[in-house]
């Protein structure tokens, strides 16, 4: 992340609201937000990929002053009255669906569309001040990984405009197993987080870790990792769209007792 392209990060954005709550199983994840957001330049715009919004082509959030979806249930009633007041940017939602419509997706633009909690929670830890124009970027309702590359490639032009892309998910997430403990074992996460660790090594070209991401259910109880794979998929986005530079691992650390990943390029 020392180029002089805008950073591409996949970050976890843990469970609901509960980064925001003070929640003692977030704290290593709270943590690291304050102090990468203390790290970041400041960038011209920020495109969120989150897991918790697909639809059939890539569509874009393009509203000038987007609402937030609190699409989540259970929690106190403060994360329901929560606020991240950044604008929308309908112009560059525009030039962006027109990228991705040359690069043969049918990009579509949604100004109903507000930000789910992918998008806000983490934003809120990162970018608190809320003086930068957010868009979001759907996922594909087909969870395609080497789609999901492409799609990220044909974003891969906003690096050059100070344009930061966040892929908001979790590398790790079956939602019994947060709840679970004997269900998925520490030492099978820590196999299966190594997969992708490795897969983007610099001893694999690109080609190479395109395919280990493409193929990600060879890694070690895949499945059982990601019973469904819409929280991994931002990955790929990511990765595709930092395609020629090399991923760090920013954090390997807990999240509701689960080791997370969360990976810069």
């Amino acid at each position: 992340m020392t180029s002089s392209l805008a950073p591409v990060l996949y970050l976890p954005h843990g469970g609901g609201p509960l980064p925001l709550l003070g929640d003692p199983h977030h704290q290593a994840l709270t943590q690291f937000f304050a102090q990468l957001g203390d790290k970041l330049a400041t960038p011209a715009a920020i495109l969120v990929i989150s897991a918790h919004w697909e639809s059939p082509q890539p569509a874009l959030t393009a509203a000038e002053n987007p609402s937030l979806l609190f699409d989540y249930s259970g929690f106190p009633a403060q994360s329901y009255q929560l606020s991240y007041p950044a604008p929308g940017h309908p112009q560059l939602a525009a030039q962006i669906a027109e990228k991705l419509q040359q690069a043969g997706f049918a990009a579509e633009l949604n100004p109903g569309r507000g930000w789910d909690h992918g998008v806000f929670v983490p934003l809120l830890l990162l970018r608190p001040q809320a003086d930068i124009p957010v868009l979001q970027l759907s996922l594909l309702k087909g969870l395609d990984a080497k789609a999901h590359i492409a799609l990220g490639e044909a974003i891969s032009f906003l690096r050059a405009q100070n344009v930061l892309i966040i892929g908001s998910g979790m590398s790790f997430h079956n939602m019994q197993a947060f709840f679970n403990a004997n269900l998925v074992s520490d030492s099978q996460l820590e196999a299966f987080n190594q997969y992708f660790i490795d897969s983007l090594q610099p001893q694999y070209s690109y080609a190479e870790q395109a395919q280990r991401l493409i193929n990600w259910q060879q890694a070690p109880d895949a499945r059982l990792m990601h019973p469904r794979e819409e929280h991994l998929l931002p990955l790929h986005v990511c990765f595709g769209a930092a395609k020629g530079s090399t991923a760090q691992v920013l954090f390997n650390d807990k999240v509701l007792q689960k080791a997370v990943l969360a990976f810069g390029w």
